[in-house]
């Protein structure tokens, strides 16, 4: 039986991208081989990367313009550092509203002065702070824009006079948004895109090239655009899977429509957790994310019997984070409205034989 999927990452891709992606792994449009052994050089895959880096300006609305897609590897854990190598020259300003914030601006501090322009942190991270320190003569400042493990969102995108480089692995594609607005945006691909080992990095060339230290070649944006995305030998199978999913979500509606379902399921089940007196939200109302709603039991005492009765559902992956404890539904663009849908009857059943 497959199970209602809420991980928070790696998360659940659609039904059919995973079968046309195994197809490939099997046999690659009826090559005689595999997805998995054909070169990164042959016009097979050459296509694949073309349309992969195209598809993603697409969706982001950015096609015709000075920005340029790359499929990197290392995760955004790597971006961390490379936005930084690459764009931090005297002192870039970050945004703390979660634990890969925290973690951007310990790699940033490597290359220069980094300034916390504003922090949740002595609030364990439930809101999204809106009053900044002056930006002052920023390289850049960062944001992540969905804080994955604490449920909160940039709902409205701050405006600044420096250049914005942003964290979006796990809100990327999954609204309509003014993509823009970012300087440069990256995302690791496990969250919402596509399976883990690929990162999408979308820059836009006018800020890229100004800071005066050499930038060794596997970091250097230029370079790998230079090339392409294939400097070294790209991961073949993510990157494939990534541009089936960006298929489907184009076949979706394209982020008009992943994002209308997307609000739709979130709504559903924040009313269920403000409607419920077993259950109380974790993010500030206002700041709560569409793609991690993360909860707890009003009474801890009673999580046995909730766990067996969302065990028993098939439900998989609700369990929340160490830092936040309590429960975490990952409602990626994948994920069903069945599924929101069970897992709101079951929050039910758990108030009525409670």
């Amino acid at each position: 039986m497959k199970k209602h999927n809420f991980s928070a990452g790696p998360a659940i891709l659609p039904q059919e991208v995973l079968s046309q992606a195994a197809d490939a792994v099997r046999d690659l449009n009826g090559s005689g081989l595999s997805l998995i052994e054909i070169s990164h050089r042959s016009k097979a895959f050459v296509n694949i990367m073309e349309e992969a880096c195209a598809l993603s300006l697409e969706l982001s609305g950015l096609e015709k313009t000075t920005y340029r897609a790359l499929f990197l590897q290392g995760g955004a854990s790597t971006q961390f550092l490379m936005t930084a190598y690459n764009l931090l020259e005297k002192q870039a300003g970050y945004i703390n509203t979660g634990s890969w914030s925290d973690k951007a601006i310990k790699e940033a501090k490597l290359f220069g002065n980094v300034v916390e322009l504003a922090s949740s942190k002595a609030d364990n991270y439930n809101y999204i702070p809106k009053e900044l320190k002056p930006t002052g003569d920023l390289d850049y400042v960062h944001i992540t824009t969905n804080n994955t493990i604490f449920g909160t969102q940039f709902h409205d995108i701050p405006v600044l006079s420096a250049p914005l480089v942003a964290d979006m692995s796990s809100d990327i594609f999954s609204r309509t948004f003014d993509y823009s607005k970012f300087g440069l945006f990256y995302a690791g691909a496990q969250k919402n895109l596509g399976p883990a080992g690929t990162t999408l990095v979308i820059a836009d060339m006018d800020i890229l090239g100004k800071v005066s230290r050499a930038v060794p070649s596997m970091m250097d944006y230029s370079l790998q655009m230079a090339k392409d995305s294939m400097f070294n030998t790209p991961p073949v199978f993510p990157i494939y899977t990534a541009l089936l999913n960006m298929r489907w979500i184009k076949a979706q509606g394209g982020l008009k429509g992943v994002g209308k379902a997307n609000a739709h399921k979130a709504s559903l089940l924040y009313s269920e957790i403000d409607r419920n007196d077993c259950f109380v939200g974790f993010a500030a109302t206002e700041d709560r994310s569409q793609m991690n709603a993360t909860f707890n039991l009003t009474d801890a005492s009673t999580a046995e019997r909730f766990d067996q009765l969302w065990n028993e559902a098939g439900i998989s992956g609700l369990k929340g984070h160490r830092s936040v404890g309590g429960y975490r539904a990952s409602i990626y663009n994948a994920l069903p409205l069945a599924s929101v849908e069970l897992l709101i009857e079951i929050m039910k059943e758990f108030e009525r034989t409670n």
